[in-house]
């Protein structure tokens, strides 16, 4: 038995999410249909997470086991072959005993991108959440640094998530500048559902000057999702990378 590991890129704007779901297509779907194909079996795949609806990766890694014997390239370019053009698997590699996407991450690496400008542009429209007007990004990096390190997360999670704790470690939440589009890049070690989303909303709020630097550190004792700031939306956030 082989276990294959795949890096996975998507647009995720024409799907429901990673998983599978009975109210629409999902990436894993298309994968599984594609890798089945190819296999000339049925195909289960593993992930190392799930993004919702509209949400794309860069670096979506997912596993699967098989008996078949086949080179590395059927499973790149012989599966790429039967995939949307807004999916696409980047790297196939033979996994080592034990491999799971999931249970053997050691962090994740989430970008989101802000279009500060003030007429939208379609060209990023389907990749980035367009503000209007200007924030301040020393109000928000002086904030961003306040997530970095182990903290309780509980008001930055949906009201839907069910983790057994919301306890997180923040490695990195750094902000960057290219052209009009202003990136959040948040590494972690593991991710409530919508974290980063809620992090990006609730630094948006204070680059607007509706929340207080000084209110985040409350948020992240013991703080509720009331509290926090609004959920950014799906379009702008990215799966980047997942460590191992």
């Amino acid at each position: 038995m082989k276990i294959i590991r795949l890096t996975i890129e998507y647009d995720g704007t024409a799907y429901v999410g990673w998983q599978i779901q009975p109210n629409g297509l999902a990436v894993q779907q298309v994968l599984e249909e594609a890798l089945a194909r190819v296999l000339g079996e049925p195909v289960r795949l593993a992930s190392s997470g799930r993004t919702d609806a509209g949400v794309h990766a860069r670096g979506m890694v997912a596993h699967f086991a098989t008996h078949r014997d086949l080179p590395m390239s059927a499973y790149r370019d012989g599966v790429n072959r039967f995939l949307p053009q807004d999916v696409a698997v980047r790297e196939a590699l033979e996994a080592e005993a034990g491999f799971h996407a999931r249970f053997s991450a050691r962090g994740k690496w989430y970008r989101y991108s802000i279009c500060l400008a003030p007429v939208r542009s379609p060209l990023t429209a389907r990749t980035s959440w367009h503000l209007r007007s200007d924030l301040d990004e020393q109000a928000m990096l002086e904030a961003a640094a306040s997530f970095v390190g182990t903290h309780d997360f509980a008001a930055f999670r949906a009201s839907g998530c069910d983790a057994a704790t919301t306890v997180r470690h923040i490695y990195a939440v750094d902000l960057s500048r290219q052209d009009n589009l202003l990136h959040i890049d948040v590494k972690g070690s593991g991710f409530l559902r919508n974290m980063v989303r809620v992090m990006v909303g609730t630094l948006v709020e204070i680059g607007q000057g509706k929340m207080r630097v000084a209110d985040l550190g409350q948020l992240l004792q013991g703080g509720t999702r009331e509290g926090a700031g609004k959920t950014a939306p799906p379009q702008g956030l990215c799966l980047m990378e997942v460590w191992y």
